[in-house]
């Protein structure tokens, strides 16, 4: 699916900057290249899709459906759509910008943003290779309670306060395309045409792209600066004694770092050959594919400080508890 942009990024910094392929240099300035222009494809892709779509849809009851009395389903199902959707934690923000400015509530968005980097085809089938069936179906099941529990947190809070002016002018914009009640209470919307309803989504991608582009650009070069450049043996030496401390250790080491499940897998087949405890690699990984840096740069310019402590605390949480989990299963 991303084939394309691996592709380009092949030709620019192998081809027409020149630089030596298998390098570190080389690969950080590869990584840069395929994931800002990879994300900045997702975000106006997909934020024209969800608006166009928003136009033309009752979204209101919609969003009733989902704040009733199905909560709970509403939690599973956002879980699942994460696991299905083949994103990185960077790459699941244009979703999740296009869930809040349909007003979707914060939780049932927060759930999928939990799940979606940590699960998806490519890890299962990587994982089920390395470590085996039953491993595998217990980190899918983490993944999903991971992400309905945090979902469920974070309605129970009332987090729509902590959102900034960026993430409540997304829902403004959401509320806006609403006009209106009836007498009878229900949601009343003028018919749109189509090229209305693209000249709305044109303006929605406009508005959203012209606000997080120069972020995405600090967050991934951030990334991309270290990755490569963290050894193996490093993460090896400091973690790999098996103590209790060195899972959430790892977590925190996993923070700065950034990549796809897909990426970090074959570092993770490399830390347990050379004798890492499994649930200290599987929290190194979590926090690496699902809390990195530059995740959090985005996010930054919908949440306002309290509410991305917050999720970063909850996370830190979700894949200590997971890692202490899988050593206590899998030593």
């Amino acid at each position: 699916m991303f084939k394309i942009f691996t592709l380009l990024a092949d030709w620019i910094a192998y081809g027409l900057i020149g630089l030596e392929e298998g390098t570190k240099l080389g690969e950080s300035v590869h990584f840069f290249i395929e994931d800002v222009t990879k994300i900045y494809a997702l975000v106006v892709v997909m934020i024209y899709l969800i608006a166009l779509a928003r136009a033309g849809l009752n979204t209101e009851r919609i969003r009733d459906y989902l704040t009733g009395k199905k909560r709970g389903a509403a939690y599973f199902l956002a879980t699942l759509f994460g696991a299905v959707t083949p994103f990185c934690s960077c790459s699941s923000i244009p979703l999740f910008l296009g869930f809040t400015s349909a007003r979707i509530p914060l939780g049932i968005t927060m759930a999928f943003l939990i799940t979606s980097p940590m699960i998806n085809e490519v890890a299962i089938v990587l994982l089920g290779s390395l470590l085996g069936l039953k491993f595998t179906l217990i980190y899918v099941a983490t993944g999903l309670i991971a992400g309905m529990a945090g979902g469920f947190f974070i309605d129970k809070i009332g987090a729509e306060k902590y959102l900034t002016e960026i993430g409540q002018q997304a829902q403004a914009m959401g509320a806006a395309a609403e006009e209106g009640e009836t007498t009878e209470g229900t949601t009343s919307k003028p018919v749109l045409t189509f090229a209305d309803r693209r000249e709305f989504a044109r303006n929605e991608v406009k508005e959203i792209f012209g606000r997080i582009w120069k972020w995405v650009l600090i967050g991934v070069g951030l990334g991309a600066a270290l990755h490569g450049f963290v050894p193996d043996d490093f993460i090896l030496d400091h973690l790999g004694s098996g103590q209790w401390w060195s899972v959430p250790a790892s977590v925190f080491m996993g923070i700065p770092l950034y990549s796809g499940a897909s990426g970090i897998i074959p570092v993770i087949e490399t830390l347990l050959g050379k004798g890492l405890p499994v649930g200290t690699a599987m929290a190194f990984m979590m926090s690496v594919v699902a809390a990195s840096f530059p995740e959090f740069m985005m996010l930054k310019q919908v949440m306002k400080p309290r509410l991305l402590i917050t999720f970063f605390l909850m996370l830190l949480v979700f894949f200590t508890l997971a890692g202490w989990l899988f050593n206590a299963i899998f030593i």
